[in-house]
């Protein structure tokens, strides 16, 4: 009894990890209006590799989520926000959806 109870955990366990998101989270200043955040998830949403994009004025970030089987160009998304006139201040990799990020700040401001 515990063996197929074992073996179905390590099962989920490895399907997880197959499945780990790969987002790019950016902080970003000089956004202060949801124009200027509309400006920067139209652009990244157009980058062929882009599943996803969510924008947070008032964490000053922007989190790029890539498609399956794709990682996100760094440098073409940090020269998008530069060219649309924001400095980017801080590039990195988390495992986290942006379905979750937007899920978890949604949940933050109804504190």
């Amino acid at each position: 009894m515990r063996t197929p109870l074992i073996l179905a955990t390590a099962g989920l366990l490895f399907m997880a990890s197959a499945q780990a998101v790969t987002t790019t989270k950016i902080t970003v200043n000089g956004m202060v209006c949801a124009f200027c955040a509309q400006g920067i998830e139209k652009k990244l949403s157009a980058l062929p590799q882009t599943r996803a994009v969510y924008v947070d004025l008032g964490e000053k970030i922007v989190a790029v989520e890539a498609r399956e089987g794709q990682t996100i160009d760094v440098d073409k998304v940090r020269a998008e926000i530069k060219d649309a006139g924001y400095d980017v201040v801080k590039v990195e990799a988390i495992e986290q959806s942006v379905e979750s990020l937007r899920a978890a700040a949604a949940k933050a401001k109804k504190k």
